[in-house]
């Protein structure tokens, strides 16, 4: 008898173990597949579609949208001056985007592509997020430092929400609450959806310039990038500070896949940093994945688990003038592309 206990204790012990375990002798990622898009203008956020298997991804003045399994491009929503992002309300059939430049949003019919309506919003309206729960559509304004709540099933305003500084990235935990990072406070902010108020602020203690953000909803853990290289982890019911966590330079985007119970950090250095999470309170960086000079964008699919990155390749510099003491290099035409990561 006591010869059969040990053994289930041992085996008990060893499903523990394998359970909360890294990920670091599991399936590497990699750079799988490259589709070179071409078209001009610069980029910002991507969005996946999980019902349709598309990319929407923002091209300054339009949407282009691609086939995720092909990289064929299916079509292009237009007249979206400085646009930043795609929200997509697939239970309302309508996908909403940010217009930096013009200071509204289009609503677009999914399956069409044909816009549908135009809101007007904040100053400069950058991260944008569709809550279900609600059936808002938030803009982060950078520039007015605020949020406006819209009701895109009748193109309307609902509310403007007033911050604490200039918004970034947002994740919604769908029971309510809107958390967004605020970039140039080092905080984190976290929105009541009924009420259209901002119920606390938290310090992102060791983060300058928090940019994307993600979430874990089930053990309520908020994923902060931040541009001194490191990833915070907080604590959504508390604001406590869970973790730091090294990832690479100029990092923009984060991601979370429960399933797999990797974070993704996707870095302009031209690398994708691949966190485990141990337990909702330890994390352990399992990869450092090659990608490309500039990917620092990305969407997840949460079926397949690829991660879709977007970049292009840069020539030299100008040079300086008066006018413009900082010249970026200008991007070498019909290079623009979108990296497939998965794994091997």
């Amino acid at each position: 008898m006591k010869s059969k206990l040990k053994i289930l204790l041992a085996f008990s012990l060893l499903l523990t173990l394998t359970a909360f375990a890294p990920a670091s002798d599991g399936p590497k990622y990699q750079v799988t597949n490259h589709f070179v898009v071409g078209g001009e203008g610069g980029w910002d956020y991507l969005s996946f579609d999980a019902d349709s298997g598309r990319i929407f991804i923002t091209r300054g003045s339009r949407v282009m949208v691609l086939d995720a399994a092909t990289g064929k491009v299916l079509g292009d929503i237009p007249e979206t001056a400085g646009v930043h992002g795609v929200a997509l309300a697939s239970d309302l059939g309508v996908g909403i985007t940010s217009n930096g430049r013009a200071n509204n949003v289009t609503i677009f019919d999914l399956k069409s592509l044909k816009k549908t309506g135009e809101v007007k919003t904040g100053s400069n309206p950058d991260a944008i997020l569709y809550d279900p729960a609600s059936h808002y559509v938030l803009t982060f304004n950078g520039r007015s430092k605020d949020a406006t709540v819209i009701d895109p099933a009748k193109a309307t305003v609902v509310a403007t929400i007033p911050l604490d500084g200039r918004p970034e990235d947002a994740v919604t935990d769908l029971r309510g609450h809107i958390f967004v990072n605020i970039e140039d406070k080092n905080e984190l902010s976290e929105i009541d959806i009924q009420k259209q108020t901002v119920m606390a602020t938290w310090p992102l203690t060791g983060c300058e310039s928090p940019s994307g953000l993600a979430m874990d909803r089930k053990n309520n853990r908020l994923f902060s990038v931040c541009a001194n290289q490191v990833m915070t982890v907080l604590d959504a019911a508390s604001g406590r500070l869970i973790a730091t966590v090294p990832i690479g330079k100029h990092p923009d985007a984060a991601a979370f896949d429960p399933r797999t119970r990797l974070v993704f950090s996707s870095n302009g250095d031209g690398t994708l940093t691949v966190i485990h999470q141990d337990s909702p309170d330890k994390y352990t960086v399992v990869q450092t994945v090659p990608t490309a000079a500039g990917a620092r964008t990305m969407a997840l699919d949460p079926k397949s688990h690829r991660i879709y990155l977007v970049t292009a390749k840069f020539g030299a510099a100008p040079a300086a003038t008066a006018e413009q003491p900082r010249p970026r290099p200008a991007m070498i035409p019909g290079t623009f592309e979108v990296l497939v990561v998965g794994k091997k």
